[in-house]
């Protein structure tokens, strides 16, 4: 029987796509024409996009040894570690190893080490953006990346906030690059003794006399269940379970200690125990409505927005039939019916993260530079800084009038720059204006642009408007081919997944 579902705020503002939806071969295997259009397609939700010879190689594999690539993740040993990994308690050491004390320091000394604390932690957390940017540029595991932004997304913490440090930012942001298609029970326990998520959602200053229901609240409502899935009473019997973990600050691990947890029974979901934390995730997964979360999370994430509740039930159906595991579950989703269809094809708008790196790989290039961040800045996508707990609003909300210049200032500022010099098939699209503009659409959108897009791009090409000398010719190939190319990438299919 279909599930009514409460609509996420994290795909809100974005419908599901006309159409009618084959609910009895959805998730079969697709078995249809595939080329590098499906190939890029597929590239583009499994990973963050890929060149036009990349796509043709994958298009060559065939759809399921292209699936079996992204699922099976190839090694990744060879990628650097980040160089800026700050941790604030090696300026606090430096200052108590010189016979400094906190108690015996006065108030414009307090201001220094703080400024300086502060100051390091933002330079790194913008280091740190950079390598987990070039990371995803430039991994042979794009899937693996795909799902550390997915879960970066959903299980969020915010950086420096409330004492969240780098080293602790990047050690979450491991842990769901560990666990990108392992067991989401497992991953909800780790991620719930996280330091920086016992930091961000208040856990780690629980104990029995004050039990904190932030986290209790945010691990059923936005990780795990939905609203409407768990009762307020729910929330203070599992906030009496999470007592007893705390933060040790000398070396930022976590420890249970046992005389700070709340050993008395709790009635949670409708089951009597004497539980603890790990309890809680337990029966929280035990719940119907936990599989349909997710569910509805994922297709939402890689399908398309607004999924029907058949299709939702069935892909819960798969996650609780090999028990929250998430590898097959994806491979089944990233080879099915309905991802390859009419309705899921470009039916999602990229974020700007996505639209970003898809730009770079397009380009082929080897590096992220600094544009990149100040173009995420303006598009409103700050890695390690979502808005809230809820994560960011995603889907249509991307595309308002600001975010939409800021997308085009980013692809004016990159087609003239030397990068460009080097992007192989720029330097053969063909000197008939009309011929280029085909090859244009045909490499960056695989086809996907309109009949009067197309002529007003070889109406570009030919110079309309200005004089003979502005018609495509060897002397102003270049300017003319690289002008084109941020015309095709400005067009609506380019801002979609």
């Amino acid at each position: 029987m279909a599930t009514a579902l409460t609509p996420r705020t994290d795909v809100a503002g974005i419908y599901r796509p006309a159409g009618h939806l084959d609910i009895a071969t959805a998730l079969a295997p697709y078995k249809g024409l595939w080329d590098a259009r499906l190939a890029a397609h597929l590239f583009r939700r499994a990973g963050f996009g890929s060149s036009p010879d990349e796509a043709a190689h994958f298009a060559s594999m065939g759809v399921h040894a292209a699936v079996d690539g992204l699922v099976n993740f190839a090694p990744t040993d060879g990628l650097p570690a980040p160089d800026n990994l700050y941790d604030p308690r090696t300026t606090l050491m430096q200052y108590f190893q010189v016979g400094m004390r906190p108690g015996a320091l006065d108030d414009m000394t307090k201001r220094k080490i703080g400024q300086e604390v502060r100051q390091n932690e933002r330079q790194s957390i913008i280091s740190l953006q950079r390598w987990w940017l070039n990371r995803m540029l430039v991994t042979p595991a794009p899937l693996q990346e795909k799902m550390a932004l997915y879960f970066h997304g959903h299980f969020t913490t915010a950086a420096i906030q409330k004492g969240v440090s780098p080293v602790m930012v990047y050690n979450q942001n491991q842990l769901f690059r560990n666990n990108a298609l392992g067991n989401l029970r497992e991953l909800t326990w780790q991620v719930s003794i996280d330091p920086g998520m016992m930091i961000y959602l208040d856990n780690a200053r629980s104990d029995p006399q004050h039990p904190n229901e932030n986290y209790a609240r945010e691990l059923m409502e936005l990780f795990t269940l939905g609203i409407g899935n768990y009762s307020e009473q729910d929330i203070r019997e599992s906030a009496r379970a999470w007592t007893g973990w705390i933060l040790r600050p000398r070396d930022g691990t976590v420890q249970f200690v046992p005389f700070r947890h709340d050993s008395g029974s709790k009635t949670f979901l409708g089951q009597t125990g004497n539980w603890a934390g790990r309890d809680i995730v337990d029966v929280i997964f035990k719940q119907p409505d936990s599989a349909v979360f997710f569910a509805n999370s994922l297709l939402n994430f890689f399908v398309y927005n607004g999924p029907e509740p058949q299709l939702v039930d069935a892909v819960a159906k798969l996650i609780r039939k090999n028990d929250f595991n998430l590898k097959p579950v994806m491979s089944t989703l990233l080879r099915s019916k309905v991802f390859y269809s009419n309705r899921a094809y470009r039916a999602l708008v990229k974020s700007p993260v996505e639209f970003t790196i898809g730009t770079y790989k397009a380009l082929g290039a080897k590096a992220i530079d600094d544009r990149a961040q100040r173009a995420l800045l303006q598009m409103g996508q700050i890695l390690f800084y979502p808005p809230n707990v809820a994560g960011w609003p995603g889907g249509a909300n991307w595309l308002t009038s600001q975010t939409v210049i800021a997308r085009e200032n980013f692809l004016a500022s990159i087609v003239n720059s030397p990068m460009m010099d080097g992007v192989d098939w720029m330097q053969k699209m063909p000197l008939k204006a009309s011929q280029a503009a085909q090859q244009l659409v045909a490499t960056v959108l695989h086809g996907d642009a309109s009949a009067q897009s197309v002529a007003q791009l070889t109406d570009y090409l030919n110079g309309a408007g200005t004089s003979a000398l502005g018609m495509l010719s060897g002397e102003n190939y270049p300017e003319r081919i690289r002008g084109a190319a941020y015309l095709t990438m400005a067009m609506p299919a380019y801002q979609l997944n």
